[in-house]
């Protein structure tokens, strides 16, 4: 499991959005207003996964202009 926060260009926001929700492992995704634009939870068999599915997948959706990966543990 991951989160994704991701910046996108100006007024790219929905488009970005919309196509993140294609993305089969995004399980939750939410709007922000800050720094970041749009956080995205990953659910990911492994990390190499998890890094495919934001190289892959989220990296390459137009509009979108850095990421940062917070990935989570279970305690």
């Amino acid at each position: 499991m991951g989160f994704v926060l991701i910046s996108t260009a100006p007024a790219k926001e929905h488009e970005v959005y919309n196509e993140l929700l294609k993305v089969e492992e995004v399980v939750e995704l939410h709007p922000l207003f800050g720094e970041y634009d749009l956080i995205a939870k990953i659910e990911a068999a492994d990390f190499n996964r998890l890094g495919q599915v934001v190289v892959d997948q989220i990296r390459s959706i137009p509009g979108v202009i850095d990421t940062k990966t917070l990935t989570g543990i279970k305690f």
